[in-house]
């Protein structure tokens, strides 16, 4: 059932809020993007996301994957602390149009104990076959 969530960046400049079921499960991906930062997403569709603040506060690295027609990533990043709340994805027909990647760590609203009992799925994005499971996914 999807709940309104609220999250920030660690120093609190950029906030916003999104409606999504963290019990339909998260992503973490072995991508070299995501693999190097760490990234722990759960997908909401752009209906389902708002900034409420900081858009001023954020730097936009944009990636396209080779698969993808571009700019198709926009690896959004906040200006003061550099922690990446978000990433902005463009047109995902299996997700029904553009996205959002939001960071389940900055959800705000979500405690430790159920951050450890989110479902997660690992996503082969290195090989571009998302609804795989790498072989070697301990890492993420």
């Amino acid at each position: 059932m999807k709940t309104t969530h609220t999250g920030s960046c660690h120093c609190g400049a950029v906030r916003f809020e999104c409606d999504l079921d963290l019990a339909a499960g998260t992503v973490r991906c072995n991508c070299g993007f995501c693999k190097k930062a760490r990234f722990w997403m759960a997908l909401v569709k752009a209906s389902d996301f708002r900034l409420l603040e900081g858009e001023g506060a954020l730097s936009d690295y944009q990636y396209t994957p080779a698969s993808r027609p571009g700019p198709f990533l926009h690896l959004t990043f906040c200006r003061d602390c550099g922690v990446r709340p978000f990433t902005k994805g463009g047109a995902l027909p299996e997700f029904g149009g553009e996205f959002w990647a939001v960071n389940v760590a900055c959800l705000d609203d979500v405690g430790e104990k159920e951050l450890s009992e989110l479902p997660i799925h690992y996503a082969d994005g290195k090989n571009d076959a998302w609804k795989m499971t790498p072989q070697e996914h301990g890492y993420l």
